[in-house]
Formats: structure tokens, sequence, C-alpha cells
């Protein structure tokens, strides 16, 4: 546990860096190419997980999980100290850190997302230990809130929020990451589940989405980077091909097997990043390059705090959905002839039943949030042009 605390921590630092060396360091016209590899971590690195998982499970050890990390750390870290520049130490800073801060918000966002991954299976306000972890999280934010405002260096700059834009990124991004998070493990378990996949079986699917987001990430800062183009435009078009996907997986059956599900990741490839980078392009064209961090803080808390969120309303979408279904198929059995054939035959097929319907409403739920998600396009936003962009 205090290995893979001290893993966040460091890995924490990675993104706001990331996007201050975009903000600062590059020139203007090349900018939206690196917000797109900032937009990876939220396309590419989370379909790619299941696959590399698979990769070494299978044909290595399962312990290259863990070392698989070694190779490409050793390299960004010779490409850090060659490619950025230096800036002085200031010692000084260590006097005005915010120590009431991270005494208030570290234990509070510990408390809210052990509460939150593990609500579901501790029956959430049935039980006492939940209870007092998402009440105590949530004083400890208000909290740490109110002592972010008056703080001189914050961790979160609160006053951002009041940038229109930004507010409206921060608040898109978090439900994109839902729905993105969703169409991973939406057919992932559907595949376990119904037809006994193992996770080297389900891997295709995963890199179909996953490897052309190579391309189709710098493809979409291109077409971005055109002035005469509108990023409310592009982002309106991804989230769209986002609820057509869904919509496909509304029609899931249990016939259904891995090749069913590639019309739909290809409506992803070209869907996650047209929906993601114009995000970052709306926010950060409304900030200084010396606020990069704060938007940076904002945006990596966001995203994490997103998949969290997304792992626990799945968990009760999928828990509250299963057992209505299944209950309604056991109802509608009745005195069916089929009672008589196998009681274990007869559970499996109930299960696997269940488990389709359950998937299908996941899709719809899906679809409705993501088109919930286009209509705040006509009147949060306000139009935004590339930095020196082409004519």
């Amino acid at each position: 546990m205090l290995l893979r605390t001290l893993q966040g921590l460091a890995g924490g630092a990675l993104p706001p860096m990331l996007m201050t060396v975009a903000l600062r360091f590059l020139p203007a016209n090349v900018k939206l190419y690196g917000l797109a590899g900032y937009a990876l971590t939220a396309t590419f690195g989370p379909s790619l997980g299941t696959p590399l998982a698979a990769l070494w499970t299978e044909y290595v050890g399962w312990q290259w999980a863990f070392w698989q990390v070694v190779l490409p750390c050793l390299l960004a870290m010779a490409a850090v100290a060659y490619g950025l520049p230096q800036d002085p130490l200031r010692l000084e800073r260590f006097k005005q850190f915010n120590w009431r801060g991270l005494l208030l918000g570290f234990p509070a966002i510990c408390m809210l997302v052990i509460g939150i991954l593990q609500g579901n299976r501790l029956d959430w306000f049935e039980s006492p230990l939940i209870c007092v972890l998402l009440a105590g999280g949530l004083v400890l934010l208000v909290l740490f809130m109110i002592n972010e405002w008056s703080q001189p260096i914050p961790f979160f700059k609160l006053q951002m929020l009041g940038i229109r834009n930004l507010s409206f990124a921060l608040l898109t991004l978090a439900g994109v990451l839902v729905v993105l998070t969703a169409v991973i493990i939406i057919p992932s378990a559907y595949l376990a589940q119904v037809q006994g996949y193992r996770p080297l079986q389900t891997a295709p699917v995963m890199l179909v989405m996953a490897l052309p987001q190579l391309l189709a990430l710098p493809l979409v800062a291109a077409l971005c980077n055109l002035r005469w183009v509108d990023c409310r435009w592009v982002l309106g078009i991804g989230l769209g091909m986002l609820v057509l996907s869904c919509l496909g997986g509304t029609h899931l059956t249990s016939a259904w097997i891995r090749d069913d599900f590639y019309v739909l990741q290809l409506l992803q490839i070209f869907g996650q990043p047209m929906a993601v980078l114009p995000l970052l392009m709306l926010s950060t064209g409304s900030i200084t390059p010396m606020e990069g961090p704060f938007a940076s803080a904002w945006f990596n808390t966001v995203k994490g705090l997103a998949a969290v969120i997304a792992t626990g309303v799945l968990d009760v979408l999928t828990t509250r959905r299963l057992h209505f279904h299944s209950t309604m198929l056991v109802d509608s059995l009745g005195n069916s002839p089929l009672v008589d054939d196998g009681v274990a035959g007869l559970a499996r097929r109930l299960h696997q039943q269940a488990v389709v319907l359950t998937s299908a409403d996941l899709y719809y739920c899906m679809a409705g949030l993501a088109a919930v998600l286009i209509l705040l396009i006509f009147w949060l936003p306000t139009r935004i042009y590339p930095p020196r962009a082409p004519t």
C-alpha cells in the first residue's frame, strides 16, 4: 500500500508538468499538439491497460505488470533532462508551502475515494464505515476549499472557476471520462461473463480503440488548429459519435462476440479525441501560461475523481439493474417447462440474459449523459481561436 501511494504521488506530478510544458515552452503553432499528448492520458492510456495486463499475465508473468514502466520511465527521465529548460531553484517556497491545505485535502480525498469505491460492496449508507468516510470526507473537503480561497500559493486556485470556458471544460471532461470509462468496462464485463473470454481474448477490442489514438489525436489537433474551425463544433461532433456508439451498444444480445464490438469501437476512435482535445483548447485558451500549473491541477484532479466516480456509478447501476432484470426474468419464467431443464444450466442462462440487459441499460445511460453534454455546448462555452492559427 505504501509503495502504491508513492507511485501515485510520483505519477501525479507528470500530467501537471506536461500541461505546463505545453503552455510555457511550445511554440504557439504546435501548442495544440502538445495538448494532444496530454489528451492521450484520457484516451490512449486507459484502453491500453487490459491488453498489457493480458500480455504479461498470459505469456511472461504477473510481475511484469509492475516492471513494464521501468524502461519508459528511464527514457522519459532522459528526455526531460535533455529537453526541458531548468528553472532556478526557489527553496524559499517551502516557507510558503500550504501545509494546512495538505492536512485537510489529502485525508478528504482519501476518505471520499475509499467511500465511493467500497460503497457498493458494503451497501452504501447501511454501513457505518461508509457513512463516516463520505461525511467526514465532505466536511474536510469543504474546509479545504475554504482554506484554498485565501492561500497565496494554493493547490487549487478557486478563483479560476470564474473563467467560463474552464468551468465548462472541467464539467464536461468529468462527464466524458465517465462515458469513456464505461465503454471500456461494459464490453470487457460482457465478454467475460457471457462469452467466457479471458483478458487476452478481450484485448483486441481495446487495442482497436487505443492504438489509432496515436494518429487520430494529431489529426484532430491539426483540425482544431485551423482558424476557421470552431472547436465547439468539433466537440459536439465528437460527443455525437460517442452517443451513436453507445446507442449501437443498446442492441447488444447474448449472441454478440468480440467482432460485433468493432463497429462501436471505430466510432470511438475519432469520437474520443474530438471530445477531449477541444475541451483542453477551450480551457487553456482562456488562461495565461503562468496559470498553467493551476489549470493542470484542476484537470488532473477532475480526471482522477471522474474515474473513481465512474467506477462507483457503474457498480451501483450494474448491481441494481442486474437484480432488477434477474427478478423480472425469474418472475416471467413462472411454471414454464424450462424450469425442469436443469437448475444449474437455467441459472447460468438467466444470469447471462440479465448481464445482457444490464449492459444495454448502461449503454442507454451513457448515451443520455453524452447527449446532455452536447446540450451544454449551446449556452456555456465561448469561442476560442487557436494560437497563431494558420489561415
